[in-house]
């Protein structure tokens, strides 16, 4: 993966990227301007931010000592995974977490970013037909770019002709891409564009039409805007005007046939009164057990509710991140299970998206007391002791207390959110992201907290989009506003642990919208911060000392450069490299 690799910018401007647009462990590498052919490893810490100098040996890659590398991919990727042994001379590690990546070349939905040669022969090959194509990043030369293609055999005596994938090696050079002779152009989609018209021809003599783009869903957080305007195009007059929201949705809608987990719990005589919608059902993998449960009543350890997981991947490491229950609302016969759900949870904060009576139909029983007064739920007694009204919801504030043992008293928030429209999705999503601002503000003051859960009617519409949104935003949160994120891959996370989460389209493209505009605020408040520190912070010419005491102080901004150690070699002092790119000769322009 080498999307973390700049091709054009100074070390000054790797400090602005990092400490504007990272978080502490985001990294990057970059060419050495002041060297050409060296690289640098820039990563930030805290407020600060070390450059790391790599060594070519012309044979290797390597640190002054310690590991070798064959390439700067596989050098990052091993002390990304190896957290303990990247170390200043002082013993104080220094952590690759984050990389922040270089803004896509293209916002063209084609083009996939950091995907292997490997992976795009297995998805073109799985799910394109003759003639799709994608681009990708090059990852044996930083800085380029392949063009991968499926194309057709020739077809030889009493055989059918076979498929093929052929990638292509695109060159940037100068601001300019070509593929390796012939013309030259300023886009990557203007080089698509010519070789749609103009197909090139392989020295086998096999044609490579480049006919339909296989589209990639991940993008760039901080392009987001440039993929919902290319999302709100409507297609090609050739085929029926469906727009991009509609084509990922629908492709999203045929993976939910491979998600047919079990359901045998909710199915069973004893559960079936406890459903609201006979259909909407939990999957057994990962359904919420009343541990509470008479082992002489069949079905008491049974709600409907499933864990979500955020399982977000931070390079090769997985973080399981945030965990939230979605429930639907109750019923009469589920109120008592639901309290003892929340209570065995350790559940601090509840997330209601719908009010209890819309369109004349009941959508959840109410579970909680009036202002002021208690009620008992089985063995757990719950008061309102507050109720505060805000533009789109109200907040209260719940006493809970078990009446069957002595254990102290605990306070639930139960945020109902009463301004999502009876029917469709609301107009804009900043009442949706103010709301889950302070969701999310009570939850990380509460220490040792369990899950939120989160339910609407269903539990599935309303409660996946909450979700999914949430999701989004820790992800963004935690990895900056340069990360890759994937809605359609991580809907598809969440529907692996509960069935039909975020139900509609225009639930999905609220979606976007909502990471929209999230990300545009989130831009601004960073622009304001920093203009703010830049009026305290003087850049100097980065120069690489030996440091002698290399440990944070609060609230500094200045750049330092490191002497760093391995856990092989600790007298190491970096130095610059004359880097070589590994030279690969092909028969044909086919190079990966």
């Amino acid at each position: 993966m080498v999307r973390w690799f700049h091709p054009n910018i100074t070390g000054l401007e790797a400090e602005q990227l990092l400490l504007t647009r990272g978080v502490h462990g985001s990294f990057l590498a970059r060419p050495s301007k002041s060297n050409p052919g060296d690289f640098t490893l820039s990563v930030r810490r805290n407020d600060e931010v070390t450059h790391i100098k790599i060594q070519n040996s012309g044979d290797y890659y390597d640190l002054y000592g310690g590991e070798t590398f064959a390439t700067l991919a596989e050098l990052v990727q091993y002390y990304t995974e190896q957290q303990d042994l990247l170390r200043e001379r002082n013993g104080h590690v220094i952590e690759l977490k984050y990389p922040l990546n270089c803004k896509d070349p293209t916002s063209e939905r084609w083009y996939h970013g950091h995907l292997s040669g490997r992976d795009a022969e297995k998805l073109l090959t799985d799910k394109g037909k003759a003639g799709s194509f994608l681009v990708r990043e090059s990852q044996s030369k930083p800085g380029d770019f392949v063009l991968s293609v499926l194309t057709n055999e020739e077809k030889h005596e009493n055989v059918d002709r076979k498929t093929k994938v052929t990638h292509v090696m695109i060159r940037y050079q100068d601001g300019k891409y070509d593929v390796g002779g012939g013309e030259r152009f300023d886009t990557l989609a203007d080089l698509v564009d010519h070789y749609k018209k103009n197909p090139m021809v392989e020295k086998s003599g096999i044609v490579v039409h480049l006919k339909q783009p296989f589209n990639a869903t991940r993008i760039n957080a901080a392009n987001i805007e440039n993929r919902v305007r290319e999302l709100n195009k409507v297609a090609d007059n050739s085929e029926k005007p469906k727009q991009g929201f509609w084509e990922e949705f629908e492709v999203l809608q045929q993976q939910e046939c491979k998600l047919l987990y079990p359901r045998k719990e909710g199915q069973k005589p004893e559960n079936k009164s406890k459903n609201r919608y006979k259909n909407i059902l939990p999957f057994d993998t990962t359904r919420v057990e009343i541990r509470e449960a008479d082992p002489d009543v069949l079905g008491s350890d049974y709600i409907n509710a499933n864990y979500i997981r955020s399982m977000h991947e931070e390079g090769r490491h997985v973080d399981e991140g945030k965990v939230f229950i979605a429930t639907q609302g109750c019923l009469q016969n589920t109120v008592v299970d639901f309290w003892k759900m929340v209570y065995q949870e350790n559940t601090h904060v509840i997330v209601m998206t719908t009010k209890e009576v819309e369109r004349g139909r009941n959508k959840c029983v109410r579970y909680w007391p009036d202002l002021h007064d208690t009620k008992e739920f089985g063995k757990v007694l719950v008061k309102n002791v507050d109720e505060r009204p805000a533009q789109d919801y109200i907040l209260r504030k719940l006493e809970v207390t078990r009446l069957d043992r002595k254990e102290p008293l605990r306070y639930i928030w139960h945020y109902q959110y009463l301004s999502w429209p009876d029917h469709g999705v609301p107009n804009e999503p900043g009442g949706v992201l103010w709301f889950l601002e302070e969701v999310n503000r009570t939850q990380s003051t509460i220490p040792d907290t369990g899950p939120i859960v989160v339910h609407c009617s269903a539990g599935i519409g309303r409660t996946g989009t909450i979700i999914v949104i949430d999701i989004l935003i820790d992800i963004i949160n935690r990895q900056g506003l340069d990360c890759d994120i994937d809605i359609p891959k991580t809907i598809q996370r969440v529907r692996q642990q509960r069935s039909g989460m975020v139900q509609t389209e225009a639930q999905y493209k609220f979606i976007y919208m909502a990471v929209q505009q999230y990300i545009d605020t989130a831009q601004k408040r960073l622009e304001e911060e920093q203009r703010n520190k830049m009026k305290e912070r003087e850049y100097s010419n980065i120069k690489y000392p030996q440091m002698t005491n290399s440990r944070s102080k609060p609230n500094m901004t200045s750049s330092r450069s490191s002497s760093v150690m391995t856990n092989d070699d600790s007298s190491s002092v970096y130095e610059n490299i004359n880097f070589k790119s590994p030279q690969t000769s092909f028969s044909s322009n086919t190079r990966r």
